[in-house]
């Protein structure tokens, strides 16, 4: 895929949190327009730690993140926001003493004027979010929590979204639900890269994944060249997808 192509492009990043110790040894991701990225591969491996280089939460010590051709590497997270990059964290997603609305209004605290457009949107795809919108965000279950985090990065109107383990902790009928949002906001034009550990259910709905081990690439292809092949299926899947 050439660079006009791209709208991310992480070359032979190294970077880690404490330095002279790597996490990722010269990883590389490449995401295009209105795609869905799956970020799969054992703990420990850099997958967290990917999102967190290119949205300019840790030192990258070599390589390159482009966005759109224009090297960011290392730029801060809040003017990442500005040109259109959003994350939603693991955990510590969302502000639990204010309000669904309070948590939806911060997320476009760099451009108020989208507030109402954007809520609509956001609305429309957690209409959830609509019927607890007065409540505390404190008071929401996982589910209803993960999707108002992804529906905060959604206010300032991105073109990536980063998301980190978004069904971590949650029941499987939970985490059913949070998927379907997941591929929704990336049918509404969204390029997603997404961190999971669920990572069949997540290869299921990917349109490329990357399989890091000790911070490298180790496998890339479609979600269904990944889920098919033996290799992967042995080392990262287990058996449950054997007896598929």
């Amino acid at each position: 895929m050439s660079d006009d192509e791209l709208i991310v492009h992480v070359d032979s990043v190294v970077a880690g949190y404490v330095p002279g110790v790597n996490i990722l040894n010269g990883a590389s991701i490449e995401l295009a327009a209105g795609e869905l990225i799956g970020i799969i591969g054992p703990n420990g491996a850099g997958k967290s730690t990917m999102l967190k280089a290119l949205f300019g939460l840790l030192n990258v010590s070599s390589g390159t993140v482009k966005l759109r051709g224009e090297d960011v590497t290392g730029m801060k997270a809040n003017a990442l926001v500005r040109r259109g990059i959003g994350y939603v964290p693991q955990i510590n997603n969302v502000f639990p003493s204010l309000t669904v609305d309070e948590n939806l209004e911060l997320g476009c605290y760099q451009k108020p004027s989208l507030y109402r457009t954007r809520r609509t949107f956001v609305l429309d795809i957690f209409p959830r979010l609509g019927e607890r919108i007065s409540s505390p965000a404190g008071s929401l279950s996982g589910g209803e929590r993960q999707m108002l985090a992804m529906g905060r990065a959604l206010m300032m109107e991105p073109s990536v979204l980063l998301l980190d383990e978004p069904s971590a902790g949650l029941s499987p009928l939970l985490q059913d639900q949070v998927f379907e949002r997941v591929k929704e906001v990336n049918n509404s034009g969204v390029g997603i890269i997404m961190v999971e550990q669920n990572a069949a259910r997540c290869l299921q709905i990917c349109d490329r994944g990357y399989v890091l081990d000790q911070g490298r690439n180790a496998y890339t292809g479609t979600g269904r060249e990944l889920l098919a092949d033996p290799k992967v299926i042995e080392l990262y899947l287990g058996t449950l997808v054997k007896a598929r």
